[in-house]
C-alpha cells in the first residue's frame, strides 16, 4: 500500500461493474476511463477479467486492457481470474495482483466457477507454482476472495468455521492474501467486525487487509465505516455504483466510489484521490455508455459541502 495515503481504494468498476451490465463498453472508451481514473489518484484498478469471451463478452478485452493500464506509472495492475488457465494469460499480460476467487458458498461456487471448494484449491496450487517459476520481482501478488462470506442467495446464511477454514486452506494453498468479499450484500458491521477478526485469528493480520462490498441492501457504507474501525485499509468501489455479480441473483450494487471518497476524506483519511479529477472519470464513463445504464451516487449531485477540507490536496 501506498505510504502516503491511509485507506486505499481499489476501482473495480471495469471488472466487476462493466460484467454486470448488458451494453459492452468500447475497448478504447474503457482505456480512456481507466486513464481518468488513474489521473484522478485511484492506486489500484481492477481492469478486467480472464474469462471466456462466450461467457463475459463484455471482458473479453482484458489482455489489452491490462498492457495499456501498464503504461501507467504508479499504478496496482488488478485482474480477475476464476482458474489456472485465467492466471496464465493474467501473468502473460503482466497483471500486478491477481485474484481468484473462493465462493464459501458450495452452491454458489458449482454456479460461478464450475468447480468444488477441493478443485479450487487445487487450482491455487498450480497458480502458485507457476508464480514461483518467475523472478520474484515480476510475481504478481496471489489473492483468494472469499466470496459470498456474509450470506449466499443461493444457500442462506454461512456459517463463520466455513468462512475461516476457507481462508486458512486458500493461504495453505498458496495465496499471498485473502480478500472479504459481500458479494450478496448481506453483510452488516457487527459481521464485518466479527469476519475480519476471526480470519486474522485464522491467518494472521497480515493476510487480511481489504473488503469487498455491496450496497445492495444500504449498508454499503456503514460497512465501510465497520471496516476502517476494525483495521481494514483497503476498500473496493465502482464508479457510480454499477455492478454486482451476474451469477448470484438480486446481487447488485457495488459501493459507489465517489461517495466513498467523500466519506473518507471528509473523515480526514487521505485516499490519495483529487475529487474534481475523479468527477471528469465519472464524465468519461457516463459519455461511454448509453443512458440506459443509471449511473449512482449522492455527492456527484450535491457536490463537497462549502467550506470542507479534504484531507487530500485537491
Amino acid at each position: 500500500m501506498r505510504t502516503d495515503i491511509d485507506i486505499e481504494i481499489s476501482e473495480v468498476g471495469p471488472r466487476d461493474g462493466l460484467q454486470s451490465i448488458s451494453p459492452i463498453m468500447a475497448t478504447a472508451d474503457k482505456k480512456r476511463w481507466i486513464s481518468a481514473l488513474a489521473a484522478a489518484g485511484l492506486p489500484e484498478i481492477e481492469v478486467g477479467s480472464f474469462v471466456p469471451a462466450k461467457i463475459l463478452p463484455q471482458l473479453a478485452d482484458t489482455g489489452e486492457l491490462v498492457a495499456h493500464a501498464k503504461t501507467i506509472e504508479n499504478l496496482q495492475v488488478a485482474v480477475l481470474v476464476p482458474n489456472f488457465r485465467g492466471a496464465q494469460n493474467a501473468i502473460e499480460a503482466g497483471a500486478d495482483k491477481i485474484t481468484i476467487p473462493l465462493s464459501v458458498s458450495q452452491t454458489h461456487s458449482l454456479k460461478n466457477v464450475r468447480r468444488t471448494h477441493e478443485q479450487m484449491y487445487e487450482e491455487v496450487v498450480r497458480i502458485r507454482a507457476l508464480i514461483d517459476t518467475l523472478p520474484k520481482q515480476n510475481r504478481p501478488v496471489l489473492e483468494g476472495g472469499l466470496s459470498t462470506a456474509f450470506g449466499c442467495t443461493l444457500e442462506g446464511q454461512i456459517d463463520d468455521s466455513v468462512v475461516f477454514h476457507c481462508a486458512e486452506k486458500l493461504i495453505a494453498s498458496g495465496c499471498d492474501e485473502v480478500g472479504l468479499s459481500d458479494t450478496t450484500g448481506y453483510g452488516l458491521p457487527t459481521q464485518v467486525r466479527r469476519l475480519t477478526k476471526g480470519i486474522w485469528q485464522a491467518v494472521g493480520k497480515d493476510k487480511l487487509t481489504g473488503i469487498h462490498l455491496h450496497n445492495t441492501r444500504g449498508q454499503g457504507l456503514a460497512n465501510v465505516i465497520a471496516a476502517i474501525d476494525v483495521g481494514l485499509t483497503t476498500v473496493d468501489a465502482s464508479m457510480g455504483g454499477i455492478g454486482g455479480c451476474p451469477f448470484a441473483p438480486g446481487a447488485s450494487g457495488n459501493i459507489i466510489t465517489e461517495d466513498l471518497v467523500f466519506l473518507l476524506e471528509g473523515m480526514g483519511l487521505k485516499t490519495g484521490v483529487n475529487y474534481e479529477r475523479l468527477l471528469q472519470a465519472r464524465e468519461v464513463l457516463r459519455n461511454s455508455l448509453p443512458d440506459s445504464v443509471a449511473l449512482y451516487g449522492f455527492t456527484p449531485d450535491a457536490g463537497i459541502p462549502k467550506g470542507l477540507a479534504l484531507a487530500t490536496p485537491q
